[in-house]
Protein backbone atom coordinates (compact mmCIF):
# COMPACT_ATOMS: atom_id res chain seq x y z
CA UNK A 1 0.00 0.00 0.00
CA UNK A 2 1.17 3.53 -0.77
CA UNK A 3 0.54 6.36 1.71
CA UNK A 4 0.14 9.94 0.46
CA UNK A 5 2.18 12.34 2.60
CA UNK A 6 2.54 16.13 2.94
CA UNK A 7 5.74 17.44 4.50
CA UNK A 8 4.97 20.43 6.76
CA UNK A 9 8.08 22.67 6.94
CA UNK A 10 11.59 22.16 5.60
CA UNK A 11 13.75 23.51 8.40
CA UNK A 12 16.24 21.82 10.68
CA UNK A 13 14.29 18.54 10.94
CA UNK A 14 11.94 18.95 7.99
CA UNK A 15 14.53 18.84 5.22
CA UNK A 16 15.80 15.50 6.55
CA UNK A 17 12.25 14.20 6.86
CA UNK A 18 11.72 15.20 3.24
CA UNK A 19 14.74 13.18 2.15
CA UNK A 20 13.51 10.19 4.12
CA UNK A 21 10.01 10.38 2.62
CA UNK A 22 11.47 10.46 -0.89
CA UNK A 23 13.58 7.38 -0.11
CA UNK A 24 10.58 5.28 0.97
CA UNK A 25 8.79 3.31 -1.76
CA UNK A 26 5.68 2.96 0.40
CA UNK A 27 5.30 6.76 0.69
CA UNK A 28 4.21 9.23 -1.98
CA UNK A 29 5.07 12.89 -1.44
CA UNK A 30 2.10 14.96 -2.61
CA UNK A 31 2.83 18.35 -1.08
CA UNK A 32 5.28 20.52 0.86
CA UNK A 33 4.38 23.46 3.07
CA UNK A 34 6.96 26.20 3.71
CA UNK A 35 6.74 29.34 5.81
CA UNK A 36 8.72 31.67 3.56
CA UNK A 37 8.11 33.08 0.08
CA UNK A 38 11.79 32.44 -0.67
CA UNK A 39 11.16 28.67 -0.60
CA UNK A 40 7.73 28.74 -2.25
CA UNK A 41 7.75 27.33 -5.78
CA UNK A 42 10.93 25.33 -5.29
CA UNK A 43 10.97 21.62 -6.03
CA UNK A 44 10.97 19.33 -2.99
CA UNK A 45 14.23 17.78 -4.18
CA UNK A 46 15.98 21.14 -4.12
CA UNK A 47 14.76 21.82 -0.58
CA UNK A 48 15.98 18.36 0.46
CA UNK A 49 19.40 18.87 -1.15
CA UNK A 50 18.77 16.24 -3.83
CA UNK A 51 19.51 16.40 -7.56
CA UNK A 52 16.53 14.60 -9.14
CA UNK A 53 13.40 16.82 -9.39
CA UNK A 54 10.17 15.41 -7.97
CA UNK A 55 7.66 17.72 -9.63
CA UNK A 56 6.25 18.54 -6.18
CA UNK A 57 6.58 22.28 -5.57
CA UNK A 58 6.57 23.88 -2.15
CA UNK A 59 3.81 26.30 -1.22
CA UNK A 60 2.84 28.69 1.57
CA UNK A 61 -0.85 27.94 0.90
CA UNK A 62 -1.79 25.72 3.85
CA UNK A 63 -5.42 25.29 2.80
CA UNK A 64 -4.49 23.91 -0.62
CA UNK A 65 -2.46 21.16 1.05
CA UNK A 66 -5.18 20.30 3.55
CA UNK A 67 -7.63 20.10 0.63
CA UNK A 68 -5.43 17.39 -0.91
CA UNK A 69 -6.63 15.12 1.94
CA UNK A 70 -3.33 13.26 2.25
CA UNK A 71 -3.16 10.13 4.39
CA UNK A 72 -0.67 11.86 6.68
CA UNK A 73 0.93 15.23 7.36
CA UNK A 74 4.48 14.97 8.63
CA UNK A 75 4.67 18.09 10.80
CA UNK A 76 8.12 19.35 11.78
CA UNK A 77 7.46 23.08 12.15
CA UNK A 78 9.23 24.82 15.04
CA UNK A 79 6.88 24.96 18.03
CA UNK A 80 9.09 25.79 21.03
CA UNK A 81 8.18 29.48 20.88
CA UNK A 82 4.61 29.05 19.51
CA UNK A 83 3.14 26.13 21.42
CA UNK A 84 -0.53 27.05 21.31
CA UNK A 85 -0.42 28.00 17.64
CA UNK A 86 1.20 24.63 16.85
CA UNK A 87 -1.50 22.79 18.79
CA UNK A 88 -4.17 24.65 16.80
CA UNK A 89 -2.46 23.60 13.56
CA UNK A 90 -2.51 19.95 14.66
CA UNK A 91 -6.19 20.16 15.60
CA UNK A 92 -6.98 21.65 12.17
CA UNK A 93 -5.29 18.71 10.43
CA UNK A 94 -7.07 16.17 12.61
CA UNK A 95 -10.51 17.71 12.13
CA UNK A 96 -9.91 17.53 8.37
CA UNK A 97 -9.46 13.76 8.72
CA UNK A 98 -5.70 13.81 8.18
CA UNK A 99 -3.41 11.67 10.32
CA UNK A 100 -0.42 13.52 11.75
CA UNK A 101 3.10 12.50 12.71
CA UNK A 102 4.87 15.41 14.41
CA UNK A 103 8.10 16.36 16.16
CA UNK A 104 6.38 18.90 18.40
CA UNK A 105 5.02 20.11 20.76
CA UNK A 106 7.05 17.51 22.62
CA UNK A 107 4.75 17.34 25.67
CA UNK A 108 2.20 15.59 23.44
CA UNK A 109 4.40 12.51 23.05
CA UNK A 110 2.83 11.35 26.35
CA UNK A 111 0.68 14.12 27.86
CA UNK A 112 -1.07 12.05 30.53
CA UNK A 113 -0.09 13.22 33.99
CA UNK A 114 1.85 16.13 32.47
CA UNK A 115 -1.05 18.15 31.05
CA UNK A 116 -4.44 18.63 32.70
CA UNK A 117 -7.27 16.66 31.09
CA UNK A 118 -8.92 19.88 29.89
CA UNK A 119 -5.83 20.59 27.77
CA UNK A 120 -5.76 17.08 26.27
CA UNK A 121 -9.46 16.69 25.52
CA UNK A 122 -9.74 19.29 22.70
CA UNK A 123 -6.98 17.49 20.79
CA UNK A 124 -8.60 14.11 21.37
CA UNK A 125 -11.94 15.59 20.31
CA UNK A 126 -10.42 16.88 17.05
CA UNK A 127 -9.07 13.39 16.37
CA UNK A 128 -12.49 11.83 17.02
CA UNK A 129 -14.22 14.40 14.84
CA UNK A 130 -11.94 13.71 11.88
CA UNK A 131 -11.40 10.01 12.54
CA UNK A 132 -7.64 10.59 12.48
CA UNK A 133 -4.60 9.98 14.69
CA UNK A 134 -1.78 12.14 16.07
CA UNK A 135 1.64 10.81 17.10
CA UNK A 136 4.35 13.13 18.45
CA UNK A 137 7.86 11.73 18.80
CA UNK A 138 11.50 12.04 17.70
CA UNK A 139 14.75 11.09 19.38
CA UNK A 140 14.52 13.00 22.70
CA UNK A 141 11.74 12.94 23.74
CA UNK A 142 11.48 9.89 21.55
CA UNK A 143 13.11 6.58 20.81
CA UNK A 144 16.24 7.30 22.89
CA UNK A 145 14.07 7.34 26.01
CA UNK A 146 11.00 5.26 25.19
CA UNK A 147 11.60 2.03 23.26
CA UNK A 148 15.35 1.94 23.88
CA UNK A 149 15.19 1.79 27.70
CA UNK A 150 12.06 -0.36 27.63
CA UNK A 151 13.84 -2.94 25.48
CA UNK A 152 16.62 -3.16 28.07
CA UNK A 153 14.17 -3.55 30.94
CA UNK A 154 12.83 -6.70 29.27
CA UNK A 155 16.13 -8.35 30.18
CA UNK A 156 15.86 -7.54 33.88
CA UNK A 157 14.87 -9.82 36.72
CA UNK A 158 14.46 -6.76 38.95
CA UNK A 159 14.41 -3.01 38.18
CA UNK A 160 15.39 -0.51 40.87
CA UNK A 161 15.99 2.61 38.78
CA UNK A 162 16.07 3.66 35.11
CA UNK A 163 18.05 6.72 34.00
CA UNK A 164 18.00 8.07 30.43
CA UNK A 165 20.58 10.72 29.54
CA UNK A 166 21.57 12.88 26.62
CA UNK A 167 25.23 13.88 26.94
CA UNK A 168 26.16 16.11 24.02
CA UNK A 169 28.43 18.83 22.72
CA UNK A 170 26.00 21.25 21.04
CA UNK A 171 28.66 23.42 19.40
CA UNK A 172 27.73 22.08 15.94
CA UNK A 173 23.96 22.11 16.48
CA UNK A 174 22.53 24.26 13.69
CA UNK A 175 19.63 25.95 15.46
CA UNK A 176 20.48 29.38 16.90
CA UNK A 177 16.95 29.99 18.19
CA UNK A 178 17.10 26.87 20.36
CA UNK A 179 20.68 27.44 21.48
CA UNK A 180 20.42 31.10 22.40
CA UNK A 181 16.74 32.01 22.83
CA UNK A 182 15.36 28.77 24.29
CA UNK A 183 18.37 27.30 26.14
CA UNK A 184 19.99 30.64 27.00
CA UNK A 185 23.57 29.92 25.95
CA UNK A 186 25.62 33.11 25.71
CA UNK A 187 23.45 34.91 28.26
CA UNK A 188 24.25 35.97 31.81
CA UNK A 189 23.97 33.17 34.36
CA UNK A 190 21.43 35.14 36.40
CA UNK A 191 19.10 35.47 33.37
CA UNK A 192 16.79 32.47 33.14
CA UNK A 193 15.94 31.52 29.54
CA UNK A 194 12.60 30.08 28.43
CA UNK A 195 13.69 26.48 29.01
CA UNK A 196 14.52 27.10 32.66
CA UNK A 197 11.44 29.07 33.64
CA UNK A 198 9.47 27.33 36.42
CA UNK A 199 7.66 24.24 35.19
CA UNK A 200 8.97 24.26 31.61
CA UNK A 201 11.39 21.35 31.99
CA UNK A 202 8.68 19.26 33.62
CA UNK A 203 6.27 20.17 30.84
CA UNK A 204 8.71 19.31 28.07
CA UNK A 205 10.39 16.17 29.46
CA UNK A 206 8.04 15.12 32.24
CA UNK A 207 6.24 13.16 29.56
CA UNK A 208 9.30 10.91 29.25
CA UNK A 209 9.11 10.04 32.95
CA UNK A 210 5.34 9.54 32.87
CA UNK A 211 5.48 7.27 29.83
CA UNK A 212 8.19 5.05 31.31
CA UNK A 213 6.19 4.84 34.53
CA UNK A 214 3.09 3.79 32.61
CA UNK A 215 4.99 1.18 30.62
CA UNK A 216 6.64 -0.26 33.74
CA UNK A 217 3.43 -0.06 35.82
CA UNK A 218 4.97 2.29 38.38
CA UNK A 219 2.76 4.73 40.26
CA UNK A 220 4.76 7.91 40.91
CA UNK A 221 4.27 10.30 43.81
CA UNK A 222 5.88 13.26 42.03
CA UNK A 223 8.13 14.43 39.18
CA UNK A 224 10.71 17.03 40.16
CA UNK A 225 13.26 19.09 38.24
CA UNK A 226 16.60 20.70 38.95
CA UNK A 227 19.32 22.34 36.86
CA UNK A 228 22.81 23.79 36.95
CA UNK A 229 24.59 26.18 34.56
CA UNK A 230 28.28 26.94 34.11
CA UNK A 231 30.04 29.72 32.21
CA UNK A 232 32.41 29.63 29.26
CA UNK A 233 36.02 29.84 30.40
CA UNK A 234 37.00 31.52 27.13
CA UNK A 235 35.21 33.16 24.23
CA UNK A 236 33.60 30.56 21.95
CA UNK A 237 32.23 30.75 18.42
CA UNK A 238 29.00 28.77 18.05
CA UNK A 239 26.42 28.91 15.23
CA UNK A 240 28.10 32.05 13.85
CA UNK A 241 27.66 33.83 17.16
CA UNK A 242 30.07 34.73 19.92
CA UNK A 243 29.61 33.19 23.35
CA UNK A 244 31.64 35.43 25.64
CA UNK A 245 33.70 34.13 28.53
CA UNK A 246 31.63 34.25 31.71
CA UNK A 247 28.29 33.67 29.95
CA UNK A 248 26.31 30.43 30.00
CA UNK A 249 27.99 27.65 28.02
CA UNK A 250 27.10 24.42 29.85
CA UNK A 251 23.74 23.21 31.13
CA UNK A 252 22.79 20.17 33.17
CA UNK A 253 19.21 19.40 34.11
CA UNK A 254 17.52 16.38 35.63
CA UNK A 255 13.92 15.31 36.03
CA UNK A 256 13.24 12.69 38.68
CA UNK A 257 10.25 10.42 39.03
CA UNK A 258 9.80 9.74 42.75
CA UNK A 259 8.20 6.79 44.47
CA UNK A 260 8.07 6.67 48.30
CA UNK A 261 10.70 9.43 48.44
CA UNK A 262 13.13 7.59 46.16
CA UNK A 263 14.15 8.38 42.59
CA UNK A 264 13.08 5.43 40.44
CA UNK A 265 13.08 7.07 37.00
CA UNK A 266 15.22 9.94 35.72
CA UNK A 267 15.81 11.97 32.56
CA UNK A 268 19.05 13.97 32.43
CA UNK A 269 20.60 16.28 29.87
CA UNK A 270 24.26 17.31 29.99
CA UNK A 271 24.89 19.92 27.31
CA UNK A 272 28.19 21.63 26.61
CA UNK A 273 29.35 24.12 23.99
CA UNK A 274 32.93 22.88 24.38
CA UNK A 275 34.16 19.45 25.55
CA UNK A 276 36.47 20.98 28.18
CA UNK A 277 33.61 22.58 30.10
CA UNK A 278 32.18 21.05 33.28
CA UNK A 279 34.78 18.25 33.56
CA UNK A 280 33.11 16.87 36.71
CA UNK A 281 29.76 16.32 34.97
CA UNK A 282 29.02 13.01 33.21
CA UNK A 283 31.13 12.54 30.10
CA UNK A 284 29.84 11.11 26.82
CA UNK A 285 30.99 8.08 24.95
CA UNK A 286 32.66 9.58 21.88
CA UNK A 287 31.63 13.15 21.09
CA UNK A 288 28.06 12.65 22.24
CA UNK A 289 25.72 9.87 23.24
CA UNK A 290 22.36 8.80 24.54
CA UNK A 291 22.88 6.74 27.67
CA UNK A 292 20.50 4.30 29.34
CA UNK A 293 21.40 3.06 32.83
CA UNK A 294 19.37 0.43 34.64
CA UNK A 295 20.04 -0.45 38.25
CA UNK A 296 18.64 -3.81 39.19
CA UNK A 297 19.44 -7.41 38.42
CA UNK A 298 21.42 -7.27 36.29
CA UNK A 299 22.69 -3.69 35.95
CA UNK A 300 22.89 -2.28 32.41
CA UNK A 301 24.61 0.70 30.82
CA UNK A 302 24.05 1.34 27.13
CA UNK A 303 25.87 4.20 25.38
CA UNK A 304 24.44 4.93 21.95
CA UNK A 305 26.83 6.97 19.80
CA UNK A 306 25.56 8.53 16.58
CA UNK A 307 27.34 10.22 13.69
CA UNK A 308 26.46 11.61 10.27
CA UNK A 309 29.53 12.62 8.33
CA UNK A 310 31.33 12.68 11.67
CA UNK A 311 28.82 15.11 13.23
CA UNK A 312 26.80 13.76 16.16
CA UNK A 313 24.48 16.79 16.30
CA UNK A 314 23.46 16.37 12.67
CA UNK A 315 22.95 12.63 13.27
CA UNK A 316 20.47 13.42 16.04
CA UNK A 317 18.42 15.56 13.67
CA UNK A 318 18.48 12.89 10.96
CA UNK A 319 17.49 10.28 13.56
CA UNK A 320 14.57 12.43 14.69
CA UNK A 321 13.28 12.80 11.15
CA UNK A 322 13.72 9.14 10.23
CA UNK A 323 11.85 7.95 13.33
CA UNK A 324 8.86 10.06 12.34
CA UNK A 325 8.86 8.93 8.72
CA UNK A 326 9.21 5.26 9.72
CA UNK A 327 6.03 5.52 11.78
CA UNK A 328 3.76 6.94 9.06
CA UNK A 329 2.20 3.61 7.97
CA UNK A 330 1.55 2.49 11.55
CA UNK A 331 -0.03 5.83 12.50
CA UNK A 332 -2.27 5.85 9.41
CA UNK A 333 -3.42 2.30 10.16
CA UNK A 334 -3.95 2.93 13.90
CA UNK A 335 -7.33 3.60 15.47
CA UNK A 336 -8.17 7.33 15.64
CA UNK A 337 -6.88 9.24 18.64
CA UNK A 338 -3.86 10.68 20.40
CA UNK A 339 -1.21 7.97 20.16
CA UNK A 340 1.95 7.33 22.19
CA UNK A 341 4.95 5.08 21.62
CA UNK A 342 3.19 2.51 23.79
CA UNK A 343 0.35 2.29 21.25
CA UNK A 344 2.41 1.52 18.15
CA UNK A 345 4.07 -1.71 17.02
CA UNK A 346 7.80 -1.86 16.47
CA UNK A 347 8.52 0.12 13.30
CA UNK A 348 11.68 -0.37 11.30
CA UNK A 349 13.61 1.57 8.71
CA UNK A 350 13.80 0.86 4.99
CA UNK A 351 16.46 0.90 2.34
CA UNK A 352 18.85 -1.84 3.51
CA UNK A 353 21.57 -2.20 0.86
CA UNK A 354 22.64 -5.80 0.20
Amino acid sequence: MTYRVVQWSTGNVGRWALRSILARPELELVGVWVSSDAKAGKDAAELAGLDRPTGVLATTDARSLIDLRPDCILHTAMADDRLMEAVEDLKTFLRAGINVVSSSPVFLQYPYGTLPSEAIEPIAAAAREGGASLWVNGIDPGWANDWLPLLLTSGCERIDRVVCSEIMDYSTYDNPKVLFDIMGFGSALDELPMLLQPGVLTLAWGSVIRQLAAALDVELDDVTQRFERLPATQTLRVADREVAAGTAAALRFRLSGLRAGREVLALEHVTRLHPDLAPDWPQPAGKGCYRVEIEGEPDYQLDLQLYSGGDHAKAGVVGTAARLVSAVPAVVEAAPGLLTALDLPLTTGRGLVS
